[in-house]
């Protein structure tokens, strides 16, 4: 329901801010914007929110715990203030080298009372989720989305869009709202006590390093082809930008089950061992290959209209782009579950390392597409490359737990056959209550 209500509101907002917008170079701000603030938040999160739920899941009493807490919300107040000096200092010479347009950096300034903001909400975000307890992240979300959503649609029914600046601003005050929800829905597992030590944050930097490092290429090469089509395609990234809007739903399950799954995996990886990471792994990609397969194809197939019809002729440009990127959606999620899987079980540096390779594979593909085919190139990259890390992450998860491609497949078809059977079931009931 959370990752659900942050990809609609995403989609409504961006069905908005598409008809908002006037030229695709306002839409390619907006999003090179979105890029380097998710870049920040996702690497952040990657240094300390594994290493928060791992180390308070197997704390063995609550003032451990709360040290636990407290050293990771000293690390996250320390990040948040580097992110916001580097946008003070080189937020201009950034958005000059991607061609980023003059309301760039006053975007980036009027974002940083959210920054501030995203260092408790993040913070709060990581405490529940080590408590198993998703029912608050979901509200702090919600509420997130529902109140930029709510500024969004108040200006566009007032016809009252002066600038680019103002999104910075909507964005802070929404933060701000949802961190206030979370605040709330936390506060039965708050120790009241801001105790940081030294040993705990030298582990979680010792744990979260190289989680840190990968999550700094993971971000990176999956914003890669808006990243290298801004810089040498100005204006370009408003059309990619616009088709991965409308890939993320076909994304969204892979991200809820790695959030549900870490916590488990860390555990399991503690009390019962290999074989059952393994089985543990090979169902959910199994799932969540059953989930995303029927959606794929269907958006595939049909990505011209589904172009025409949300951006109002505006990006139809983007369809194939969109359908290469439903490819590496479905591909992806061998990979996204690989490093979840990996993380949990304590092998941050292996996978820091997969992510190195895929990075430049990543790079690599897409520089030789934008030099031979120009617009589409990186698209065209992207695949290529996609196909070449898929191999590699899942011989990966091979070696190290023994996953095996023929069980994922066995999985499932026994997923579709009980749905298959549980439908017809269904279905059977309806008849003999009289349902024609």
């Amino acid at each position: 329901m959370q990752r659900f209500s942050i990809t609609f509101f995403g989609f409504i907002n961006f069905l908005i801010l598409v008809r908002l917008l006037d030229t695709p170079s306002q839409m390619a701000t907006w999003s090179l914007f979105l890029i380097v603030i998710t870049i920040f938040e996702t690497n952040k999160n990657a240094l300390l929110r594994n290493a928060q739920v791992r180390y308070t899941s197997i704390a063995s009493s609550p003032e451990e715990k709360s040290v636990v807490a407290s050293s990771a919300l000293a690390i996250n107040a320390a990040i948040s203030l580097l992110f916001i000096l580097f946008i003070l200092l080189l937020g201009y010479s950034l958005g000059k080298l991607l061609n980023a347009g003059e309301q760039f950096m006053p975007m980036l300034l009027t974002f940083i009372p959210g920054i501030v903001c995203m260092i408790f909400f993040s913070h709060f975000e990581a405490v529940h989720q080590a408590h198993f307890e998703f029912g608050g992240i979901f509200w702090g979300n919600f509420v997130k989305q529902f109140i930029f959503f709510s500024c969004l649609a108040v200006t566009y029914y007032r016809d009252d869009f002066q600038n680019l600046y103002m999104l910075g601003f909507y964005q802070s005050v929404s933060i701000a709202a949802g961190t206030f929800i979370l605040l709330i829905t936390s506060r039965k597992y708050l120790q009241k006590k801001f105790m940081p030590r030294r040993f705990w944050i030298k582990k979680m930097f010792s744990y979260g390093g190289y989680i840190f490092g990968s999550g700094v290429l993971s971000s990176i090469y999956s914003n890669l082809d808006q990243l290298m089509t801004a810089a040498y395609i100005p204006g370009s990234v408003a059309f990619y930008s616009t088709a991965r809007r409308v890939n993320g739903f076909i994304d969204m399950p892979t991200y809820a089950a790695a959030e549900v799954a870490f916590p488990k995996l860390a555990k399991a990886s503690s009390d019962e061992g290999t074989n059952k990471i393994k089985l543990m792994y090979e169902k959910m990609v199994a799932v969540l290959l059953c989930i995303i397969i029927p959606p794929g194809v269907f958006v595939i197939v049909f990505a011209g209209i589904i172009m025409k019809l949300i951006t109002a002729d505006k990006y139809t440009a983007a369809a194939p782009i969109l359908q290469v990127l439903v490819i590496a959606s479905v591909l992806g999620v061998f990979q996204h579950q690989a490093g979840t899987t990996l993380y949990s079980i304590g092998k941050s540096r292996l996978c820091f390392l997969r992510n190195c390779l895929t990075m430049l594979i990543n790079f690599g593909c897409a520089w030789i597409g934008i030099k031979l085919m120009g617009f589409y190139g990186a698209a065209a990259g992207t695949l290529a490359a996609c196909l070449l890390t898929t191999l590699l992450w899942y011989f990966t998860m091979k070696k190290e737990i023994g996953a095996e491609v023929s069980a994922i497949f066995k999985n499932m078809i026994t997923i579709y056959k009980t749905t298959w059977e549980a439908g017809l079931e269904y279905i059977n009931k309806l008849k003999e209550r009289g349902f024609q």
